[in-house]
């Protein structure tokens, strides 16, 4: 690493201090500060390279201190670092000018990969912090770092009117992230219109998306307002856009290229300022090459794209969605479930769970309705009891000691997520220096 200055902004004094011995040690001019305040002073003379950044302490927050900090040092990059894993605080922190975001227990590997991006970033003039509310109205949930790069891309891509491309498996939450984009975005109180293309046939679909005229078919006895007239200056969400037929996808391509339509049997253009945001879970490369998709229409649809993975890769976020939908459904059936019994809770953790989150909101919904009581037990899960190809499962071994057993999990967890020792200590909850002591050699142990 080359020689740069860095400050590093936290009221831990013990994190402070070993990132300090790091980065010094690393060719580094290191300073610390533990609050806000004091960390703005030192930056005004120090004109620091990168701020590494808490994001809660006294005081001013870390979020309220980002502009101050890029005030004091413009060009200067903004390292978020936080034991919270809320989205809300991902894309604030993102929209108020954060360059990276990294989650404690910090991963020093992750952290320096942070520190390596901001050191080789071009600052560019056009890079300007929008400031957002502190809620969204959204209720997107999960921890894994695939769902926290996704907070981080909503929150960048929010603050222009770039088409946006969402892919992912049926029921992944496309639209929940279509949602987010337009909440976090400066339209947000304008309306959010969706259409699933899928739906209805081309004639009605080319009528529900244009609007029709009085007469322009049997049966349109008045004028009607189509989608994009509905949206005005908001957002239009098409899902399932790969089934638009090649006819409306000409049409499509016109509204996206002159920003006008004309409405089934009219003749004046309409003008429309909406954002276009698509979600499908089709093969584009393999629609084009069979022309059965337009490629002209597929880069002008595509210019931000975010790809959602399936539940199966991210089962840590089964530790936030479980508690999340079982609150949305007490409040949709007006039951006041509260716990999941650990029986009950290992069968949903090591479910394949193939229909992803909408699966799960399904299976918690239904059990739910049919609890006697407050818990939720094993005996309202026992579809989930079928042989699965999780690979997150344990089968406890009696032969076992108490120490083996927890080795065995802890390897468990460190496959689920790659061997990144810095997740699975987030998921276990417990240290670096722990997680080391429980994978050392037997012998050592002892």
């Amino acid at each position: 690493m080359s020689s740069k200055k860095l400050l590093i902004v936290d009221d831990d004094t013990a994190i402070c201090r070993t990132l300090q011995i790091h980065y010094q040690s690393n060719n580094f001019t290191a300073q610390v500060a533990h609050c806000v305040k004091h960390g703005v002073e030192i930056a005004r003379n120090f004109q620091p390279d990168i701020v590494i950044l808490d994001i809660r302490m006294e005081g001013v927050s870390g979020i309220d201190g980002i502009k101050e900090f890029k005030r004091e040092c413009e060009k200067c990059r903004v390292i978020m670092i936080t034991a919270f894993h809320d989205m809300d605080s991902t894309i604030a922190a993102m929209q108020e000018g954060a360059d990276e975001y990294v989650h404690k227990p910090i991963d020093i590997d992750e952290l320096d990969q942070a520190v390596i991006r901001a050191i080789n970033y071009q600052s560019s003039s056009c890079k300007e912090a929008l400031s957002i509310p502190d809620t969204y109205g959204h209720s997107m949930v999960g921890s894994s770092h695939a769902m926290k790069e996704i907070y981080k891309t909503i929150g960048l891509v929010a603050r222009t009117n770039a088409s946006v491309m969402i892919t992912g498996e049926s029921g992944t939450g496309k639209e929940m992230v279509a949602r987010a984009i337009h909440n976090a975005g400066q339209a947000k109180k304008a309306p959010f219109v969706a259409l699933n293309c899928a739906a209805l046939v081309e004639n009605l679909l080319e009528s529900e998306m244009f609007g029709h005229k009085k007469g322009a078919f049997t049966g349109a006895v008045f004028d009607q307002q189509g989608k994009f007239s509905l949206a005005q200056d908001g957002t239009l969400f098409l899902d399932e856009v790969g089934e638009l037929s090649l006819q409306i996808q000409a049409k499509l391509l016109r509204v996206l290229q002159e920003k006008e339509y004309v409405p089934l049997g009219g003749k004046q253009p309409l003008k429309t300022n909406a954002r276009i945001i698509c979600a499908t879970n089709i093969d584009f490369e393999h629609a084009i090459k069979t022309k059965s998709f337009r490629e002209d229409l597929f880069y002008r649809l595509q210019v931000i794209r975010i790809h959602i993975p399936p539940l199966r890769e991210r089962p840590e976020d089964l530790q936030d969605l479980i508690p999340a939908l079982l609150a949305r459904a007490n409040k949709e059936l007006g039951t006041k479930v509260r716990q999941v019994s650990i029986e009950a809770m290992m069968l949903l953790c090591n479910h394949h769970w193939k229909g992803n989150v909408r699966e799960l909101e399904n299976t918690l919904t239904k059990a739910v309705a049919l609890s006697p009581g407050d818990i939720l037990t094993e005996n309202l899960f026992l579809e989930l009891k079928a042989p699965t190809t999780s690979h997150h499962a344990l089968s406890p071994n009696p032969k076992l000691s108490l120490r083996e057993i927890e080795y065995q999990y802890v390897e468990s967890v460190l496959h689920n997520v790659g061997g990144h020792k810095g997740k699975a200590c987030e998921i276990l909850q417990i240290s670096r220096p722990r997680l080391q002591r429980i994978l050392e050699p037997k012998e050592n142990r002892e």
